[in-house]
């Protein structure tokens, strides 16, 4: 099975709402391990790369933790019905998500321009901003200034001055993890290599000249951070 952009972050949802709804009822109990991903993927009738982003999306709001060797298991929600965020953090949710959404309308054409505008310098940027992410990943540091200078190598692409302005407006701002300083997944290292496995799609898309599968990568990166700011809102 494969699927791709938006049908696949709706798969995805799908599974998430299903295996909570399972924890919050008990039917899964604190300590049950999950079936393993060729069962949950017979389950749900979904793909492997699925199953995988509704499981790291439900390891980042707590719900569930991996064990190594061992597989994923419900997590205590004691332990983490509220996450340690500051007043500070909270108070910013609603406006990360609305940003989100500007963002998936903005992005999203913009990463379709670039995909038949962009030059092969620019393409070289992008690609350059990406790897220089991937490396930050590795090493473990900060990533949010290699990840906004990825979406502004991205504008800058569409040869358009006003989706750079845009996104010039907001900063590294606009990167949500960099306004959530204490939440666990900042400085994860699974969860910032789904992002950038998130931005690879996107430039493969764009070093393709595919502007529908750019557009729709894009917007399947900005839903996903979506899903889970929205599971974060919702814990408080």
């Amino acid at each position: 099975m494969t699927t791709f952009g938006g049908g696949r972050q709706r798969l995805a949802q799908q599974v998430i709402d299903q295996l909570r709804a399972q924890i919050e009822t008990g039917t899964l109990r604190v300590g049950d391990q999950l079936p393993t991903e060729p069962q949950l993927e017979a389950t749900f009738g979904v793909s492997r790369t699925v199953v995988r982003e509704a499981i790291a999306d439900l390891r980042s709001a707590g719900f569930v933790k991996p064990i190594q060797g061992k597989g994923v298991f419900v997590a205590d929600p004691k332990a983490h019905s509220v996450l340690p965020l500051t007043p500070v953090e909270i108070k910013s949710i609603p406006e990360t998500l609305e940003l989100l959404e500007f963002r998936m309308a903005a992005e999203g054409e913009a990463a379709a321009i670039a995909a038949y505008r962009r030059t092969a310098e620019q393409e070289a940027a992008i690609r350059e901003a990406n790897r220089r992410m991937a490396h930050l990943i590795e090493t473990g540091q900060q990533t949010v200034e290699a990840d906004y200078a990825f979406h502004m190598a991205i504008a800058a692409a569409t040869n358009n001055r006003f989706y750079v302005d845009v996104l010039r407006h907001f900063g590294p701002r606009a990167i949500p993890r960099g306004q959530f300083p204490t939440l666990p997944e900042a400085n994860d290292r699974s969860y910032l290599q789904k992002v950038y496995a998130e931005h690879v799609e996107i430039l493969s898309a764009i070093a393709d000249q595919d502007p529908e599968r750019a557009r729709q990568a894009m917007r399947a990166h900005m839903l996903a951070s979506q899903r889970r700011y929205r599971m974060l809102a919702e814990q408080q």
